[in-house]
């Protein structure tokens, strides 16, 4: 039983949240994986799976698409080319296809500006014939989480798995078709937000990113050096 505030369904923080994520991610160490974190605060759950299954570490952007007027409400999101539109909230609406085309490009490039920042000198992890882990804080709609898996996909690794700490099941289900596997920690029935299941739910910062995204691979560069040239 979690320890805090003798509720089984929070988490401390993003950190205890990973820890947990790992131990029902066991079964796939000692295969060939990249996990993959939604930033900002997806990645502090993927850096702590990535450690724990010895895993090099990398980032998956997916944006929301914002409706016109009222950008707080999502029509859809975007994430490496792949888009996920709300067909009942852009007919209700009544948004044009053209407008749509419109910010998914303002989002895809602001995505596409964000990972290149994260990841400093270095290029996309290649996740072909690997086991790829996308990995968030949690689902609400699901809708980015979506997009992101439906990115990788595109990359062609050998299996695609989604793991999140916390989700509401009706979300679960509807990405279980998405992917080969999903693997949630929590699914409490009554779910209303993300953060309610964190006793400490901060916001992450883009240096705090990207320093976890050094610290993986310097780590990972550490493990394959042969042991005889090691200094």
């Amino acid at each position: 039983m979690s320890p805090f505030f003798g509720d089984p369904d929070r988490f401390a923080d993003r950190a205890d949240a990973g820890r947990q994520l790992a131990a029902r991610l066991r079964h796939l160490r000692g295969r060939p994986l990249v996990v993959l974190g939604l930033p900002r605060g997806g990645v502090v759950v993927a850096y702590e799976v990535a450690t724990a299954l010895d895993a090099p570490l990398d980032v998956i952007v997916s944006r929301k698409l914002g409706a016109p007027q009222q950008p707080e409400l999502a029509i859809g999101a975007i994430a490496g080319g792949a888009r996920v539109l709300r067909s009942d909230v852009i007919d209700a609406l009544g948004i044009s296809d053209a407008e749509i085309d419109r910010i998914t490009a303002r989002e895809q490039a602001r995505a596409d500006e964000l990972e290149r920042r994260l990841r400093g000198d270095r290029g996309p992890l290649d996740v072909s014939g690997r086991v790829a882990i996308v990995v968030d804080d949690g689902l609400a709609t699901g809708a980015t989480a979506l997009a992101a898996v439906r990115a990788v996909r595109r990359r062609g690794p050998e299996r695609t798995v989604l793991a999140v700490p916390v989700a509401p099941p009706e979300s679960v289900e509807e990405l279980r078709r998405e992917v080969d596997e999903i693997v949630v920690v929590h699914t409490p029935r009554d779910f209303r937000a993300v953060g309610i299941h964190y006793d400490s739910f901060a916001q992450v910062s883009d240096d705090e990113v990207e320093a976890m995204l050094d610290e993986r691979a310097t780590a990972r560069r550490a493990s394959d050096q042969p042991a005889g040239h090691a200094r």
